[in-house]
């Protein structure tokens, strides 16, 4: 069964596999790293682990059984009990509810072990199957996305808010009249 793991100097090799695996069906519908990602794929990676140390960003693989990498979920640009969501999955593994569960489930993992209370994603117009995603995972389309922000595709901001009032927030309380 697929596990969601938190990044770690070990996974280089299998990420660098499933990057490399996946160059071309995701530039169909992402911007395409370009060569220089993969040239120094080390230094990136290892400045990665150095922002995750540092708490501004949280990276998690989708890992298959047999150690590949079926997916990467990150929540990056943690602050103030925010983050942006980005992720992207195998090929192979497209289409199979893969990226809404994971989606889910590292929501879940940002409201309990990072404290955020606010995920944004912002996806391309012509990305169909994200925007699928993002609104099975209870995200809602908020506005227009900066093309610059989505490699010059015009694009949506979708956000999800994490933490719900507490019931009792919301009805008023027995010294209230209740």
């Amino acid at each position: 069964m697929p596990e969601l793991k938190r990044l770690h100097v070990g996974h280089a090799p299998a990420v660098l596999a499933f990057e490399l695996a996946n160059r071309a069906y995701f530039a169909a519908s992402v911007s395409d790293r370009g060569d220089d990602f993969f040239d120094q794929f080390t230094d990136r990676y290892n400045a990665l682990l150095a922002e995750q140390e540092a708490g501004i960003c949280a990276f998690y693989l989708l890992m298959a059984e047999d150690g590949s990498v079926l997916g990467r979920f990150n929540l990056v640009d943690i602050e103030d009990h925010t983050a942006e969501l980005g992720y992207r999955v195998a090929q192979h593994a497209a289409g199979r509810g893969v990226a809404t569960a994971t989606v889910r489930e590292l929501c879940r993992l940002a409201a309990a072990r990072h404290g955020l209370r606010t995920l944004w994603a912002a996806t391309a117009i012509q990305n169909a199957a994200s925007q699928k995603v993002l609104t099975k995972a209870g995200f809602v389309p908020v506005g227009p996305a900066d093309p610059a922000h989505l490699g010059g595709k015009p694009g949506t901001w979708y956000q999800r808010d994490l933490v719900l009032q507490p019931y009792g927030a919301i009805l008023p309380g027995p010294a209230e009249g209740r």
